[in-house]
């Protein structure tokens, strides 16, 4: 019996109408672009999974190594992977040396299968998250996406990585084991250029995702990532910030989001009714919304509501 990536699958491989093959030839224009010395970013969309954009809404990294460039992220698919395995050797001959899966989102791994011959690095959680919730993934992906997802399939992490030091083709990181965004997120400090790689525990201009989210945990990630002080943040989503301003954002939107689904759980107000809030002008204005922010209803309200809900004795 066919599972549903499996039909979807087969789906993909027919015969595709006029417009279908039209949408089909389209391939992806990755254009990294140069931060600082050894280190070149490829800015994703700031919007959501369309077959417009094809999934390329994640910042996907390159930094230089000893015997190749350093992969943090590989993107929605695996056409993508090959799109970035491609825009590796126009700046290194000798293409990708190692990658980095920062967390499970699909749009962060489901290029991996492209560089199967290198080792692929992320926390524990991640590996785990990866096996337990890959194929459901896909399946949405597929869903999502069509053809733009052929050929995909899960490849998980090879290689576990702690916190603290961490060495990569010859290039010294900081490896700082965080979470919030989901159960695992990776962050990487490198040493080099002070740049600190957040993965989506910081977004900017974009709003932040919330499927897996644990709010007071993602606070506290924020705080340590602060601390570092970097001298160039590289969010998961939005562009390169010298600044500062995406942990700022991405902890005054989370601020408000929470306030505003408890208040509305105070009042007695029900989803529908919180999916209709007006958003404040400067959340209105981010990529992917109000999309972003009615998701984050469904995800968190039901679990605020019962937090809120008055007990009995």
């Amino acid at each position: 019996m066919l599972t549903r990536r499996a039909a979807l699958g087969l789906l993909a491989s027919l015969p595709l109408a006029p417009r279908a093959w039209a949408q089909a030839r389209l391939s992806y224009d990755l254009v990294p672009k140069p931060l600082v010395d050894g280190i070149w970013m490829i800015e994703g969309a700031t919007e959501y999974f369309s077959m417009e954009n094809g999934g390329a809404i994640v910042n996907v990294i390159l930094m230089q190594g000893d015997t190749g460039l350093i992969l943090i992220d590989t993107g929605s698919s695996r056409r993508y992977g090959e799109a970035l395995a491609t825009a590796a050797r126009h700046l290194d001959i000798r293409g990708i040396s190692a990658v980095v899966n920062t967390h499970h989102h699909p749009d962060h791994f489901f290029g991996n299968q492209v560089f199967a011959d290198r080792p692929i690095h992320a926390l524990g959680g991640t590996l785990q998250a990866v096996q337990e919730q890959g194929d459901a993934l896909a399946d949405n992906m597929y869903r999502l996406l069509g053809d733009w997802m052929r050929g995909t399939e899960v490849m998980p992490p090879t290689q576990v990585v702690a916190g603290g030091d961490l060495t990569l083709d010859g290039r010294d990181f900081t490896a700082l084991p965080l979470g919030g965004h989901t159960g695992a997120d990776l962050a990487l400090l490198d040493r080099t250029a002070g740049t600190l790689v957040t993965g989506d525990l910081a977004f900017l201009n974009r709003a932040p995702t919330t499927p897996n989210a644990d709010l007071p945990r993602w606070h506290a990630s924020l705080d340590a990532l602060a601390a570092e002080r970097p001298a160039l943040i590289i969010p998961g989503h939005g562009p390169a910030d010298p600044t500062g301003e995406s942990l700022r954002q991405t902890r005054d939107y989370l601020t408000w989001l929470e306030d505003t689904l408890r208040n509305g759980a105070r009042q007695g107000l029900d989803m529908v009714e919180l999916i209709e809030t007006p958003l404040p002008e400067r959340f209105a204005a981010m990529g992917a919304q109000p999309q972003e922010y009615r998701r984050s209803v469904a995800h968190l309200f039901p679990g605020i509501e019962l937090q809120e809900l008055p007990r009995g004795n």
